[in-house]
């Protein structure tokens, strides 16, 4: 059967490099923008790079290597994908997206992964954002290399709602290696978000996701929210484990290696659904607001009024212009 849509891209992308641990392929690519589906709480999506290195054993974004044919459980994390970048391309692009639209960079893969640091797409991505006014921005990352474009943002945050995500599941560096074993340390990323705050740049902290039995205690979440708060975080975001059959192939064997005794409660808990069930994300939720309350942090980003929002361009920032 002839190759389509995703994997007929994917089947004419050329070698950019290969590693020992892994391969970049430069990918054909129709529109960076994606819209997203009414459920979310972002309208459109930007991933500049299909996959992953950080090879974070719980995540459920190997379901998008399955579109283009590449099916084995470690193939989102070792074969690499490099969207191909037009700058006037992608102007033309966001020309079409409504200034009310939230635009959410990182959603399925990280966006300051090892990549980045070659192929500086993120940062391409960035550049052209900053010259544009009146939007709403976020980006979610683990890497602190999002520090080395604290210029961009905080230009990009003078003239538009801005804020940067940093995923923090535990404070535990021997636990944090285990289940995201190529990402950066945590205390690494609550430096760069210290470093993002000072620069006047919203940002706040996701736990997600809660790993029943490994990161989902009360003092484990403290400990996070304390850190962040420290850090100048001003929201602390948490949400229970997604665990998609894709994910379940890389996920479950490693509980096996790693947790055994907690083996038989997992596939009890996720045996009909990949959502845990109400009751326990509800114990969940009190947890998380217990903390954020005690370190007084938010429970979602908040907007606010950019520096330039008075700049005669600004004209059409309806959203803000109550505040």
């Amino acid at each position: 059967m002839p190759l389509t849509g995703i994997a007929r891209l994917a089947s004419l992308s050329s070698s950019l490099l290969s590693k020992s641990s892994s391969s970049y392929s430069l990918l054909p690519t129709r529109s960076l923008l994606n819209r997203s589906s009414g459920r979310m709480f972002f309208d459109y999506t930007i991933n500049p790079y299909r996959g992953c290195e950080f090879g974070c054993k719980y995540c459920y974004a190997r379901y998008t290597h399955e579109f283009m044919e590449l099916r084995q459980p470690l193939d989102f994390e070792t074969r690499i994908f490099v969207k191909q970048f037009s700058a006037p391309a992608f102007r033309r692009e966001l020309a079409a997206v409504p200034l009310t639209a939230h635009i959410a960079i990182g959603t399925a893969t990280d966006p300051y992964q090892p990549a980045e640091r070659r192929y500086r797409l993120t940062r391409s991505i960035l550049d052209v954002l900053s010259s544009d006014r009146g939007r709403r921005i976020s980006l979610t990352t683990k890497s602190d290399l999002v520090t080395r474009d604290a210029d961009l943002l905080a230009r990009l945050a003078r003239s538009n709602v801005v804020h940067v995500n940093f995923t923090i599941t535990t404070m535990d560096a021997r636990l944090a290696r285990l289940i995201e074993p190529r990402a950066p340390r945590p205390d690494l990323r609550l430096s760069a978000l210290a470093g993002l705050s000072r620069r006047g740049i919203a940002a706040g902290v996701l736990v997600c996701p809660l790993l029943p039995g490994i990161n989902d205690s009360y003092e484990s979440l403290c400990e996070v929210a304390g850190c962040a708060a420290q850090s100048g975080a001003k929201y602390f975001v948490t949400s229970p484990l997604f665990l998609k059959p894709c994910a379940a192939r890389v996920f479950l064997p490693f509980l096996d290696r790693e947790f055994p005794q907690l083996v038989a409660r997992y596939r009890r808990v996720y045996a009909r659904s990949a959502f845990l069930e109400i009751e326990y994300r509800k114990l969940l939720d009190d947890r998380a607001d217990s903390a954020r309350r005690k370190f007084r942090l938010e429970k979602s980003a908040s907007t606010y009024r950019p520096e330039d929002a008075a700049h005669p361009q600004l004209s059409l920032f309806d959203p803000l212009t109550n505040l």
